[in-house]
């Protein structure tokens, strides 16, 4: 570990998932709609279902692909078919919630550092959670702006240039993620120095997120937001 947690200037975060709550936003919608119907669904069985259907050759960008995975999913949760159901659960994007501890500790972390915000997300959904976060981002990345998605090493490029043109370099950058698959991993290869927020500690498996090939160990290791502004507090006291 080559930089204490002070020394770095930036430090860029994934959004869904290590910020927002998608895992709760998603069991909450469907199990509205099962309700509807007069049925329940198995929370943890509707997340195993999502992520194979969410990460299939015909996916399309993130939440907009929300239509197509429900009805994928539905008969096999005994949910209604139709593409309304499928709209409503893209929809629900809008009204996800930050982790109770995300806007206080994303405000801390704030006046220290610059936030870069690099979601999967479209724009537009973006828009919808930085509301959410309290508006913390000094600059965010999305889907839409860079033509791509993470783990692809070209996302990931558009920050560092981005980072470039402010006088500084990846070096100081922290990146801030819960994905494995999605963040951890990449980074390290990128040469960057990664914060591994385990949100799902106290649960098993990898939920909604897929599971990456191999296990990489992070740099700065904690289970929530407010673990990491706890411990810059503690290093600049």
């Amino acid at each position: 570990m080559n930089k204490s947690l002070p020394e770095f200037k930036y430090m860029t975060f994934d959004v869904v998932g290590t910020l927002i709550d998608f895992e709760g936003g998603l069991k909450d919608c469907l199990a509205g709609i099962a309700a509807e119907t007069g049925s329940e669904i198995d929370s943890e069985r509707a997340l195993s279902l999502y992520r194979e259907a969410r990460y299939s050759d015909d996916a399309d960008l993130f939440p907009d692909d929300l239509v197509r995975v429900y009805l994928a999913i539905a008969p096999k949760l005994g949910l209604p078919n139709g593409r309304k159901y499928g709209e409503r659960l893209r929809d629900s994007a809008k009204s996800w919630k930050g982790f109770a501890d995300s806007a206080a500790a994303l405000a801390e972390l704030a006046k220290d550092y610059r936030l870069v915000a690099m979601t999967n997300a479209r724009r537009w959904a973006f828009e919808f959670f930085e509301k959410e976060l309290g508006s913390p981002f000094h600059a965010a990345f999305t889907a839409d702006d860079t033509g791509t998605e993470k783990p692809d090493p070209a996302f990931f490029e558009k920050v560092f240039y981005y980072v470039a043109s402010e006088g500084h370099s990846k070096d100081d950058i922290l990146h801030v993620a819960q994905s494995q698959y999605h963040d951890i991993g990449i980074s390290r290869k990128l040469g960057l120095t990664n914060c591994w927020i385990e949100r799902r500690h106290a649960q098993k498996g990898y939920g909604g997120t897929i599971e990456p090939a191999e296990f990489t160990a992070p740099d700065y290791h904690f289970t929530s937001m407010a673990g990491l502004a706890e411990a810059v507090a503690a290093a600049r006291a």
